[in-house]
């Protein structure tokens, strides 16, 4: 099983596939038949299995559809249906698209985008069941009717950009298709499971471990508009789940509403919950826990990688609280973090394996930084520090960029993070750094506090003098409504100071 069509075509056509909130169920034999139907639509309109095809449509069954159909087409690229005109513009131009997918009716920003470089654009009509579609375009023109193999990209992603211009990430049939399994695995997914996706569509995280595992595995997958922590539960009674995945802030969300919900989680018992994107603090994965009286599997995924890495496995008490897990999937090592080789201790995090990307699209440079052989391996570096302990456990100590330097005194966020969140009044922490004008940089941490709960900055700052050595203790502590976060609902560590004006 080396593509998508491999994964998905060998499943029952009565079993349930997509569904969401007030809709019928999607059927195996119904996204089968709306796959071959979207590549006769798209080869009529002259598209063919190499060009490339963006996808900005908002989060919902037909997202997800959309990805897994056309992804058997032809090359998907969804994008954040947030953009300003410029940001389309420079994705589209950037990605080499030949042709975008918006909403019929939408007259947006992607699509003035889309008109500065005569796109095709194919609007997309909603249709019954969940996730079924018509296409429709007035463009016409004929493409081989060939099917993408392994060999063949099928999803590009651009990195997020933070510190550099983004980076063209393309992901093979082949590395999809081994992600998808590996996840699977890791949670050992059945046709029983239903995992219900409140991960935005357009990044690695919803496509691959929500969508792409459950299909692969023949479960379903109940798609929601988004995330929204006021309708969770009422999510959960409607779509009846055995599992979710969300990143750690929309957890942290979760548990807050958690008491008054009391009835639901006892109704609609999860298996499990999967945590990924970033560290889940090792207070938040117990009481998660507690709460849900299932484990917390925290994952370890990037997009090179299409998303996972490493995994916490499945099973009583087999669960580290603070670390991502075992291997699950590529190998993962640790590497010099400056010497192209293999180290023990703490290093560089590096994976080889038939989920990593063959490359940056269009950038040597990037590829002849982050790409090495040793031991008869390519390997790719992560950006990420951590080490094994004894038992194989990873535990991230932090992004190298992201390392706070303060005086030479190398400082873990991660670690400062794990310290507050045990705070009894602290809901969500992201420590990170600020600048200093002897010592280079110092520490700081953003703090939203549990509802109907009090706490002063002094008082936070006093609870982590008691653990943590006094140049590690936050300098400056701001207690926050909300903390900014990036487009997948990360925190974001890395230009946080001056978005918060402290610079």
């Amino acid at each position: 099983m080396h593509t998508l069509a491999d994964l998905i075509q060998r499943h029952p056509d009565t079993a349930n596939a997509i569904g969401a909130p007030g809709r019928d169920w999607m059927s195996y034999g119904q996204l089968n038949s709306l796959t071959r139907t979207v590549r006769t639509f798209l080869r009529s309109a002259g598209i063919g299995a190499e060009d490339r095809v963006a996808i900005v449509l908002p989060n919902g069954p037909e997202m997800a559809a959309a990805f897994v159909t056309v992804a058997q087409s032809a090359t998907t690229a969804p994008l954040n249906p947030a953009y300003k005109e410029d940001e389309f513009a420079f994705y589209l131009a950037d990605l080499k698209a030949r042709a975008i997918i918006l909403e019929a009716g939408y007259d947006g920003p992607a699509r003035a985008a889309a008109a500065r470089f005569d796109l095709t654009v194919i609007e997309l009509t909603a249709t019954e069941p969940a996730g079924t579609f018509t296409l429709s375009t007035n463009v016409t023109g004929t493409a081989a009717d060939t099917v993408p193999t392994a060999d063949d990209v099928a999803l590009i992603l651009h990195t997020s950009g933070t510190t550099s211009r983004p980076k063209i990430v393309p992901l093979l049939q082949s590395n999809i298709a081994a992600s998808a399994r590996h996840i699977s695995a890791s949670l050992a997914l059945t046709p029983a499971d239903r995992c219900m996706n409140v991960m935005p569509l357009f990044h690695i995280h919803g496509l691959i471990a929500a969508v792409s595992s459950s299909l692969a595995a023949g479960g379903s997958v109940w798609c929601a508009p988004g995330f929204d922590a006021l309708k969770f539960f009422g999510w959960m009674e409607n779509a009846q789940p055995t599992w979710y995945t969300a990143v750690p802030t929309m957890h942290q969300a979760i548990l807050a509403r958690a008491g008054r919900n009391a009835d639901t989680i006892a109704n609609v018992p999860l298996r499990f919950l999967r945590s990924s994107s970033a560290s889940l603090p090792g207070p938040v994965m117990e009481a998660l826990a507690e709460t849900f009286k299932a484990p917390v599997i925290e994952g370890y995924g990037m997009t090179e990688a299409a998303h996972q890495m490493a995994s916490n496995p499945l099973g009583a008490g087999k669960q580290k609280p603070g670390s991502v897990g075992i291997e699950a999937g590529p190998l993962v090592r640790v590497a010099h973090e400056i010497e192209n080789r293999l180290v023990t201790g703490v290093g560089e995090i590096v994976i080889s394996g038939p989920n990593v990307t063959p490359g940056y699209e269009g950038n040597p440079q990037a590829n002849e930084k982050n790409f090495f052989e040793a031991e008869n391996r390519r390997w790719f570096r992560t950006g990420d520090q951590g080490e094994f302990d004894a038992e194989g456990y990873l535990t991230l100590t932090g992004r190298l960029k992201e390392i706070i330097n303060r005086g030479g005194e190398k400082i873990s966020p991660l670690e400062v993070d794990g310290v507050l969140s045990a705070h009894p009044a602290v809901a969500q922490v992201v420590t990170f750094a600020i600048p200093h004008d002897k010592l280079g940089e110092d520490v700081g941490a953003a703090v939203v506090l549990k509802e109907g709960h009090t706490a002063t900055d002094r008082e936070i700052r006093d609870f982590a003098s008691a653990q943590l050595a006094a140049f590690k203790v936050p300098r400056k502590i701001l207690i926050l409504d909300d903390i900014p976060k990036g487009a997948t609902g990360k925190l974001q560590r890395i230009g946080l100071a001056e978005k918060l004006g402290l610079v």
